[in-house]
């Protein structure tokens, strides 16, 4: 057993400049290589995460560009729809005022026909009481002359 530990004592005597080359060789890999693609690798997930956030907000943006202009087009289209109800109703005004204003000239122009109507009937009456007296002073006449003496 004695001769086991001294073969293990060397063993671990000689793994020495081993384990200190090793150590070393961790501490040079560490801070030539390691940390610096540490630094990359978090500088590109940076950029990445970076990237990734600067798309969110321009689609955040264009969603609310779209908003903003479905909103214009809604109230575009309200104007349009304001502007042609304007339109039908000043047209329907204006129907109707020239149907009243028919119907006013024709009722004037009935009006106007009722008194000529009156004013040749009023003529006709004079000219018949005129006609009356004359046939009943002929027939007045007529019926008083004697038996024989007609001409």
């Amino acid at each position: 057993m004695d001769q086991i530990l001294g073969q293990l004592g060397k063993l671990l005597l000689g793994s020495v400049p081993t384990v200190i080359l090793f150590t070393l060789l961790y501490w040079l890999y560490k801070g030539i290589v390691h940390k610096p693609l540490q630094r990359v690798l978090e500088e590109r997930r940076n950029r990445t995460e970076g990237a990734v956030e600067k798309s969110r907000a321009d689609i955040a943006l264009a969603d609310a560009r779209t908003a903003e202009y479905e909103q214009k087009l809604r109230e575009a289209r309200a104007t349009v729809f304001r502007a042609q109800e304007a339109r039908r109703q000043a047209a329907l005004e204006a129907r109707t005022n020239a149907i009243n204003e028919a119907r006013a000239r024709s009722q004037a122009q009935v009006e106007a026909a009722k008194g000529d109507i009156e004013a040749d009937r009023g003529a006709a009456e004079k000219g018949l009481e005129g006609e009356a007296a004359a046939l009943a002073e002929e027939i007045a006449r007529r019926v008083l002359q004697p038996v024989g003496a007609e001409q």
